[in-house]
Formats: structure tokens, C-alpha cells, sequence
């Protein structure tokens, strides 16, 4: 095996997913002209190093469980992804519903898609998702109100969150909760920042109906802080489809798992 090619096949792999934040098997096959068995050998080895993390068909930057991005950096990450994911999700909502819409870059995208409903009231600790909303209410994209849940701001990931925010949150019942999280595995939600996956579970415990909303990239990844059982969510919303192996687990048996992609928009 020669050691050299490695490494550049390694450099020129990393350096993709600096530009891309994501990288396909096939696309790196057909770019240093190995065959897709040599670049899936490459990835689990980066793997290992936790330079990168494996998903189905590729890639992902790796994300320490300290390490949470900004919020504007994160908007960017898996951009077209988010946005699939937000346009899906927003079709859930239905004139008169009571929603909650928690912290993240997906449910920015939920309201950035929220159209033709009315009478909507929805709840959110997301300063970005507020004024989203704001702008979409004053275009009349959408009819109803926004309530925006008091606190102590977090100004890097735009969010508030603290005892009075969750103190406020009990008050309380949700036809809908849309949550996003730092990782989804079989054995549940997580995420990094314990005020705002607190924020999060008190929507969880309050809502009729639970939505999490991830990007592929969120399977299997680890964060600091358990959310909440998969048990308690009703629906999850990705870009890919549940993972073979999560099927063989009870728990996982009664979730609804909706694919987005292009093709549901289609006229």
C-alpha cells in the first residue's frame, strides 16, 4: 500500500469537506480516480482519527461534543438540506394550531417556509426565527401571532433560554413542537447546550404532537446533553431515510420518518 497516495487522498478529502462541509463516496471516487471501496476505507480511517464522520454515502465534518458552531456558521452547514427539511416540516402546520418552534438552523427554515395558514400562534425562544416570522406576518404569508418567550439571550446562537424561559414555557399546551438537536441516534435526541435542550424538553413534555427535525449529518452524532427518548417523538423529518439498522429496535417502531426532498414540491 503506498503510504503517500494515502496521505494526499486524506489532504485532498479533508480539504472537500472544508469547502463543502459534506463529501459522497462517489464524488471522491470520480475526483482522485480510486474506486468507491478505496474511499470508504479512506473515510472510516478518518473516522477513527476524528478528522470527519461516516454517514450513509459519504461524509460529514466532525463536531466534538464541546463544540458547537455559531448560529450563523451553522446556517450554512447542510444549507439546501435545512431548507428541504423546513419546506416539509411547514406543510405539518395547519390553520389554528398552537406551535412550538424551538432553537436551531432547521427550524429557522420552518419559518422561513410558514405560508397560506391562519390564525396561527407560535411560540418560539429563537431571536432569528422571531423576526423571521415577523417579516412573514407583515408580508401576510401566513396570519396569527408570534410569541416570543422571555429569558437571558444567548447572542451567539441567537437564542434565549434560562429558569424564566422554561418557567414561562410551562404555561403552555402545544398542538405542535418542532425541535432540532446537535445529534439523533437510536437511543435518542441530544444536544449541546443544556439551557436550550431544557427549553426544548418542556415543549416536548407540552406538545400534542413532537416533530424533530435533522439533517443526515445529526445520525449518530453525539452532544453534550440527552434530550429526550425516541419513544417521545412522533415524527422526524430528514434529507435521508432512517438508518437500516435503527429499524431492528422497538422503540423506534411507531415513528414516522419523513424523507424531504425536491420531488414533494413539485407542481
Amino acid at each position: 500500500m503506498n503510504k503517500s497516495l494515502m496521505s494526499e487522498r486524506y489532504k485532498v478529502i479533508l480539504r472537500e469537506l472544508d469547502m463543502k462541509t459534506r463529501v459522497s463516496v462517489i464524488d471522491l471516487a470520480l475526483k482522485l480516480n480510486v474506486t468507491p471501496e478505496t474511499i470508504r476505507k479512506d473515510l472510516s480511517a478518518l473516522e477513527k482519527e476524528k478528522k470527519l464522520r461516516r454517514i450513509h454515502g459519504g461524509a460529514v465534518k466532525y463536531v466534538g461534543v464541546s463544540n458547537e458552531p455559531d448560529f450563523n456558521h451553522k446556517v450554512s452547514l447542510a444549507h439546501h438540506q435545512k431548507q428541504l427539511i423546513g419546506e416539509a416540516a411547514a406543510s405539518f402546520i395547519k390553520d389554528g394550531e398552537t406551535i412550538a418552534l424551538d432553537v436551531g438552523s432547521t427550524t429557522l427554515q420552518i419559518a422561513n417556509s410558514i405560508k397560506n395558514v391562519r390564525n396561527v400562534s407560535i411560540v418560539t425562544n429563537s431571536l432569528a426565527a422571531a423576526v423571521t416570522l415577523n417579516n412573514r406576518l407583515e408580508a401576510n404569508l401566513f396570519s396569527g401571532k408570534v410569541i416570543v418567550i422571555g429569558g437571558t439571550s444567548n447572542p451567539r446562537q441567537r437564542s434565549i433560554s434560562g429558569s424564566i424561559t422554561n418557567q414561562l414555557l410551562e404555561q403552555f399546551y402545544f398542538d405542535k413542537a418542532f425541535i432540532s438537536c446537535g445529534g439523533i441516534s437510536r437511543n435518542g435526541i441530544c444536544d449541546f447546550d443544556v439551557e436550550k435542550a431544557a427549553a426544548s424538553s418542556i415543549m416536548i413534555k407540552k406538545a400534542k404532537q413532537v416533530y424533530v427535525v435533522a439533517d443526515s449529518s445529526k445520525f449518530n452524532q453525539s452532544a453534550f446533553f440527552h434530550m429526550d427518548r425516541l419513544s417521545s417523538i412522533d415524527v422526524v423529518i430528514s434529507d435521508q431515510d432512517m438508518p437500516i439498522q435503527w429499524a431492528k429496535y422497538a422503540n423506534i417502531g411507531k415513528l414516522d420518518w419523513v424523507k424531504a426532498d425536491e420531488r414533494m414540491y413539485v407542481d
